[in-house]
């Protein structure tokens, strides 16, 4: 069931990727690209998909507290880890997104 969702994605996005290459060229050769939709569309995929793993980061160390209380003390810890380096992701791509406009 995996598989098949996978592919039909991959199927997906090979077909949007299509009139991609069979567009025009109007800018003269060597012109600068405009990324910023991109740009934006990279920042909302970024935020989106780090928002999720907060998400879910959060309830897995919830779940495992109410498991076992006598180790929230160090879920917690690794808890804050995974929750700063998703965050560091999120920054990262801020940085590239903006530092490029």
């Amino acid at each position: 069931m995996k598989f098949s969702k996978l592919f039909v994605l991959f199927v997906f996005m090979l077909i949007l990727a299509v009139p991609t290459f069979a567009q025009g060229t109007t800018a003269a050769p060597g012109a600068p690209v405009d990324l910023k939709p991109l740009m934006a569309l990279a920042m909302g995929l970024a935020s989106g998909l780090c928002a999720l793993g907060q998400g879910k980061a959060a309830a897995s160390a919830a779940e495992a507290v109410a498991r076992n209380p006598g180790a929230a003390g160090v879920i917690q810890l690794f808890l804050f880890l995974s929750l700063a380096l998703i965050e560091s992701l999120a920054l990262f791509t801020f940085l590239i997104v903006f530092g490029k406009v």
